[in-house]
């Protein structure tokens, strides 16, 4: 028991420490707002802010953020370009100035001291030196330290706001905790405004210093900002951190277009530049709702598109969504489109992570009734042909697949029966390996593939063809329960049927072929 008293022990004496040095940093702040001649006990503050132990550190910017949040508040800092210390001391300057002086420079040596805490190695230290920092910030706005007019910019600390956006966009250290943290300044439209300035500045130094080459870490947490800031779309901006009862009218923060500007200039100048791989994916996942939406222009996303196409894979199907909406909702003419599509239907695409959501895009842009008959069938075909060689889990999507075009597309039905052909072809017209689904001769085809699945050795998948040999309902099929079908369900779904008939047998049942331990399927399927 003794080694447990001495922890508790140690564990009160560093309690016992940490309220001694906030109640005499309270008194050292307490001291300096009520005279002037106690200024110097600032420093001891700074000491405490630089030290090693995590709680002295977090105090101190307690007392920091009390202090000169009151300095501020009584105008005891000074205003415009300050002056040298040594200048202030030996020039013509009364005490009050002088004080005023020695004050200021002590405010800018604190916010030196925290922008370095936001790289700190403790996650509490660097939350609240953001905090302390947004403190001072609104404080700025309400007692401006510059003397210049505010005409444009409303008393905002622009300046400050900038230094802090540059820290929080490391190019060595993930920040996505601590922009966690700066997410609810954000809600505030002003904050908002000038962070996707300074994000802009930001990025064009950064980038073309590094003459367009990916930097992972730093871009990481770019997007890790950007992506939540939410774009605004109709109602005019009102919610500042700022607040003064005369507004200049016009200043931009307060202007809804000049949000959405800023918006797109900050994701154009984003994206225009290489992007490491698996960013493209994180872009494209939201681009359909938390970016186009809120761009004056979202028909200038074309090129991006275009590229990440070109990436392959899920990106090409991701890229292709974003597309579909600029031509769905902005009227982009994009010919290629459905081209692009066909070509991405290979044997891989049964075999990847992202196969549901590759069948529930599909569907959805093969949905309208007004696609010409060759591409419907073109469609068909492929995917006919691919079905051959697919898993049963595939099959139980590309079969409904194919049978819904046909709904939406009735013409289409000759595919499966074409009364003038007296005799059954020699061979296959279609042609697999054309890119141009104009030029594949689908239509002179037949879907003779879903005749062969038909003999398929998995049960299921058999059915499943077989109705296409009756006149199909009008009501689509709903594939999106199929979406998420593993192999794993598929076969639980055969060893442990939802309703099982007791029969009484002259025989015992095998209990051997599945043993559990055995093997893996015994593991995992084994009736026992």
């Amino acid at each position: 028991m003794a080694p447990a008293k001495k922890r508790n022990v140690k564990s009160a004496n560093a309690e016992s420490s940490v309220k001694t040095a906030k109640i005499d940093l309270n008194s050292k702040v307490d001291r300096i707002l009520e005279s002037r001649k106690h200024a110097n006990d600032v420093f001891d503050i700074f000491e405490f802010l630089q030290s090693e132990k995590e709680k002295d550190v977090i105090t101190a910017v307690d007392m920091c953020t009390r202090l000169f949040s009151t300095l501020l508040e009584r105008k005891e800092l000074f205003l415009g370009k300050v002056p040298e210390e040594d200048d202030a001391l030996n020039g013509d300057y009364s005490a009050q100035d002088k004080y005023h002086i020695f004050m200021r420079h002590r405010y800018n040596d604190c916010v030196e001291m925290l922008l370095e805490h936001l790289n700190h190695e403790l996650q509490d230290v660097q939350e609240a030196s953001l905090c302390c920092l947004m403190t001072f910030a609104e404080g700025e706005g309400q007692h401006p330290l510059e003397n210049r007019d505010w005409s444009e910019h409303y008393c905002f600390p622009t300046d400050l706001i900038k230094a802090l956006v540059d820290r929080l966009l490391s190019q060595t250290t993930d920040k996505s905790l601590l922009i966690s943290r700066f997410l609810e300044f954000l809600k505030k439209d002003d904050v908002r405004y000038y962070v996707m300035t300074s994000i802009c500045v930001n990025m064009g130094k950064v980038m073309e210093k590094s003459k367009g080459e990916v930097m992972p870490v730093y871009q990481q947490n770019v997007f890790t900002l950007m992506s939540n800031i939410k774009g605004k779309k109709v109602s005019e901006p009102s919610n500042f951190m700022v607040k003064c009862k005369a507004k200049p009218k016009d200043w931009k923060p307060a202007k809804l277009i000049e949000h959405k500007r800023f918006f797109e200039k900050m994701w154009l100048a984003f994206l225009k530049y290489r992007l490491p791989t698996n960013m493209y994916k994180k872009v494209l996942v939201i681009l359909h709702d938390a970016i186009l939406p809120y761009m004056s222009k979202p028909t200038m996303m074309i090129g991006f598109l275009t590229a990440a196409y070109d990436v392959g894979g899920a990106i090409s199907l991701l890229a292709l969504n974003g597309l579909f909406v600029l031509i769905h909702e902005h009227n982009l003419e994009y010919p290629d489109f459905y081209t692009k599509l066909y070509n991405l239907l290979e044997p891989s695409i049964f075999h990847v992570k992202y196969r549901a959501r590759f069948f529930h895009l599909a569907n959805l842009f093969l949905c309208s009734s007004h696609l010409p008959m060759y591409l419907v069938a073109a469609f068909a075909k492929r995917l006919a042909r691919l079905g051959l060689t697919a898993p049963p889990t595939a099959l139980l999507i590309v079969l409904p697949f194919i049978n819904n075009l046909i709904r939406r597309h009735p013409s289409c039905r000759i595919l499966i029966h074409k009364p003038s052909a007296e005799d059954e072809l020699l061979e296959d017209p279609f042609i697999m390996d054309e890119d141009d689904p104009a030029q594949s001769n689908a239509l002179e085809s037949s879907l003779w593939e879903i005749q062969t699945l038909q003999r398929h050795y998995h049960p299921s998948v058999a059915k499943m063809a077989m109705v296409i040999n009756s006149p199909l309902s009008q009501k689509e099929e709903d594939i999106n329960e199929a979406l998420d079908r593993t192999n794993f369900k598929l076969m639980r779904k055969d060893f442990w049927p939802k309703s099982t008939k007791s029969i009484p047998l002259e025989f015992e049942t095998a209990t051997q072929l599945l043993k559990v331990g055995k093997d893996v399927m015994g593991q995992h399927f084994c009736l026992e």
